[in-house]
């Protein structure tokens, strides 16, 4: 009998660290992405021609290994020029270069559970999918430019260690503003350069993040192992 109760107890233990593991984790991390931002629109129709440079804060909250929402405020460069626009525009190429601001919220989804990797089925390495909403706010030349954007995107991240992950992410963030690509001081701009009329988010400027980031797991989730139900 006290072996049977001695091995019972060994397998609550044992059941018990596994289910802490499990539990214990972290609720967020916090981190800092850059890399590469094109602008798409009347002044260029090629994906990553007039690379700038974009940097980002970031803080995602994970409420389950295969779900979490995150949070972002960037700056990005965007340019373009009317020799590389679809056709032929009418008059004199046109120019523009400017920065802009990017704060937004994502929601991510994971192909497959994320974390350490255990008993629970999670993985270091895990590809999810994303969308959500933000504002842009692009200020001079011309006057400041404000916009809501809706960004989609994929992207892959890797636990480097217990509270170290490392991920690659790209978006697409479509705007609803078609002022992003201002030319000149005197207010030129690329708005309805055909004069062709339509509605919805096809006739507006967009712009795309390729990101590397490192973020940094805080706030660990409590232990309910010893708990009474």
């Amino acid at each position: 009998m006290n072996k049977r109760l001695t091995l019972l107890s060994l397998v609550i233990i044992l059941l018990c660290s596994k289910t802490a593991a499990q539990d214990e984790g972290y609720l967020m991390e916090m981190g800092l992405g850059g890399g590469g931002s094109f602008y798409m629109g009347d002044a260029n129709g090629r994906l990553y021609n007039n690379t700038n440079g974009v940097f980002s804060v970031l803080a995602r909250y994970n409420v389950n290994p295969r779900f979490s929402l995150k949070a972002n405020l960037s700056s990005a460069g965007i340019s373009g020029s009317t020799e590389n626009a679809y056709g032929t525009l009418p008059g004199d190429e046109l120019i523009f270069s400017r920065t802009l601001y990017d704060f937004g919220a994502q929601m991510e989804w994971g192909f497959c559970g994320y974390g350490m990797e255990g008993w629970n089925g999670n993985h270091r390495l895990a590809p999810y999918g994303l969308m959500g909403i933000g504002v842009t706010f692009a200020p001079e030349p011309e006057q400041n430019d404000f916009a809501a954007n809706f960004p989609i995107g994929l992207g892959l991240r890797y636990k480097l260690s217990e509270r170290v992950n490392i991920g690659l992410e790209w978006t697409m963030r479509f705007s609803t503003s078609d002022r992003l690509d201002v030319t000149r001081t005197d207010g030129t701009t690329l708005k309805d350069p055909f004069m062709i009329k339509g509605k919805g988010i096809k006739n507006k400027d967009s712009y795309s993040f390729t990101m590397l980031y490192v973020t940094f797991d805080v706030f660990k989730r409590p232990c309910h192992c010893n708990e009474e139900e």
